[in-house]
């Protein structure tokens, strides 16, 4: 994975290959309404982009939802990239910047199935399973 380049992306010029990514992966593999998939809240956040081989293949989401609390969403990797550690490398580039604009506590709403990935990365639990878009997720909170 040595082609690898994962940053934050310009916007508006790489969004359309952030949203071609969120659509093939939340919409189409996973079903996932368009209206809550795009919910008017990515033009006050930062995304982060991910070229493999110069192709975009991942991304993420990063919405302040305060001076001290950043929320991580819309992680997604193409089917045909997974299982190279992309997912995961996306998180780390997202919580060293999100430590690196001062902000100390990060949360994330993730997918129960894929729930390893965030403790793996220092996350914690907090609360009940809940579903948001049909899909069982879990709250969880990380301190930087």
């Amino acid at each position: 994975m040595s082609n690898l380049v994962i940053k934050v992306a310009k916007i508006p010029e790489e969004f359309p290959a952030i949203a071609a990514i969120r659509k093939s992966v939340f919409q189409e593999e996973q079903g996932v309404d368009p209206a809550l998939e795009f919910d008017g809240k990515d033009e006050t956040s930062d995304h982060l982009i991910a070229y493999l081989d110069d192709k975009a293949v991942g991304t993420s989401r990063i919405r302040y939802l305060d001076e001290k609390t950043a929320k991580i969403e819309r992680l997604a990797v193409l089917s045909t990239a997974r299982g190279q550690g992309i997912g995961k490398k996306i998180m780390e580039n997202a919580l060293l910047y999100i430590a690196s604009k001062n902000i100390r506590e990060v949360v994330i709403h993730s997918q129960e199935y894929v729930k390893d990935l965030y403790l793996k990365l220092g996350f914690v639990e907090e609360g009940k399973i809940f579903e948001e878009a049909g899909i069982p997720h879990v709250k969880m909170k990380k301190m930087l």
